[in-house]
């Protein structure tokens, strides 16, 4: 009799026998047939499965990928809190409103137009009753008194920055002193003597630069971030030297820094502003032809810091022909010498003074003079915008002497070091005081959360986590 089991179809399930006994496990042997089909066709599956997952994963992240680029590149989201986006907002003369909003201090009297009054006095002046009446004296450290013109004009609409009258809506608090003027206020440095026989207070500009520090941290803007949001003006090379080490955290307006210390400025966080031209802006013909001189320079021969280079190109080029090379000190009458040499010249001579950069590079560049730089450690303004390389020689001359070539760039650039021009210097240096903000505000963030401990010595190895020279700890 055939056994029942025997004429039932095969099944991809294995139907175990019932036997009185425990069957004794033997893992040598092999498994029962249908067993086998079955394991078989689930590792077929299952290493199907596995090749059909890689694919799907690479079509997913190239998918993400893609869509990444897209959104980043092409569909931006302007919300985005990022380093580049004040760079990348537009300013009210493309119909949109300013981003940056700058809280104008109002100082005491004596740290603006007292300044002024002073200066004047100093020189024969008297005291005035009326602000309207002072005129803040021409030199080449002017910025400070373009930027606080600037901030006081009624009705501007085409500044990159907007002034507030509520410090709470400020994202930057300007420090409006004149720094510069005040280091020059007397005649004869240091300053000991009295401006006016009927016996006025000495005018001291380091007294001046404590008084102003004491004044900010009375205020709680100045406490509340420990000055990274605050910006000062201090273009000569020893404004503010007195106190700079105290309001090194704060955005600092320099024309380098020659006379600062590692941790008290860099590029991250500070601005380079050019020099206010002594020489009147050029207005003729560029042509070459009437320019008979190749090259032109005129100043001091030996100078603090770069007096041996200076004393080497004299002896180099005063008898090559062509080169008009001339010694003379700051004076109206040199002025107006140098004036008409570097609008009679195709290229004006650029080397480093006390420090590495000097007002002449500007006013070589409105007198549409091809700058010759011969400076190591040169810190030049607006270089986001601005590729020197192409109007001013400092290694390769080939481009500099092709017809056109640097008259247009020239012409072009020469807007970005006129500070009587409403979108030129002044709107320019706004502008780059507003990219620094990203920074700003990394910086105060990150002193909210870190527990300061004093070291021995500044480490200036990271200026841009850093910048404050304080060591710092979780």
């Amino acid at each position: 009799m055939i056994h029942a089991n025997l004429l039932r179809p095969k099944t991809r399930t294995t139907t175990s026998t019932t036997t009185t006994s425990p069957p004794k496990p033997t893992p040598e042997s092999p498994p029962h047939s249908s067993n086998a089909k079955t394991l078989t066709l689930s590792s077929k599956m299952s290493h199907r499965s596995k090749s059909l997952l890689k694919p799907a994963l690479a079509i997913l992240f190239l998918l993400l990928s893609s869509y990444a680029f897209f959104n980043t590149f092409f569909f931006p989201n302007p919300n985005i809190n990022n380093p580049f986006v004040y760079s990348q907002r537009k300013n009210p003369i493309t119909n949109s409103p300013p981003v940056v909003k700058v809280y104008m201090y109002d100082l005491p009297r004596k740290f603006t137009y007292g300044v002024i009054e002073s200066y004047a006095m100093a020189r024969g002046g008297i005291k005035v009753q009326d602000d309207s009446l002072l005129t803040y004296p021409g030199n080449q450290h002017s910025a400070e008194w373009y930027l606080f013109s600037d901030l006081n004009r009624v009705g501007r609409v085409d500044s990159v920055v907007t002034r507030v009258l509520d410090p709470e809506q400020a994202d930057l608090f300007y420090v409006p002193f004149f720094s510069s003027l005040s280091l020059v206020v007397n005649p004869i440095r240091p300053a000991t003597v009295k401006t006016t026989e009927e016996g006025h207070v000495y005018y001291n500009d380091e007294e001046m630069q404590e008084g102003l520090i004491e004044w900010l941290e009375e205020h709680s803007y100045w406490k509340r971030n420990n000055g990274w949001d605050h910006v000062f003006v201090c273009q000569d090379p020893n404004a503010l030297y007195k106190v700079v080490e105290r309001v090194k955290s704060g955005v600092l307006l320099v024309s380098d820094f020659g006379r600062l210390g590692r941790d008290q400025a860099s590029l991250v966080k500070d601005v380079i502003l050019p020099y206010s031209h002594r020489i009147k802006t050029f207005g003729g013909d560029v042509g070459v032809e009437s320019r008979n001189s190749l090259l032109f320079f005129m100043g001091n021969r030996y100078r603090k810091e770069g007096g041996k280079v200076r004393d080497l190109l004299f002896q180099i080029l005063e008898n090559e022909e062509g080169v008009t090379i001339k010694h003379g000190a700051q004076s109206r009458e040199s002025r107006r010498a140098a004036s008409q040499g570097m609008h009679t010249s195709k290229f004006c001579l650029h080397p480093a003074g006390d420090t590495p950069s000097a007002c002449r590079l500007f006013d070589a560049i409105v007198s549409l003079c091809v700058p010759v730089i011969v400076s190591d450690y040169i810190e030049l303004p607006f270089e986001d915008v601005i590729d020197y390389r192409k109007i001013a020689v400092f290694v390769d001359t080939n481009s500099a002497v092709k017809p056109g070539y640097l008259s247009k760039l020239l012409r072009r650039v020469k807007r970005y070091f006129e500070y009587e021009d409403p979108n030129g210097t002044v709107n320019e240096i706004w502008r780059q005081v507003s990219l620094k903000l990203p920074h700003i505000k990394l910086m105060i963030n990150r002193d909210k959360r870190l527990v300061k401990r004093e070291l021995p010595e500044p480490d200036c190895s990271c200026l841009c986590s850093n910048q404050s020279g304080i060591h710092t700890t979780l």
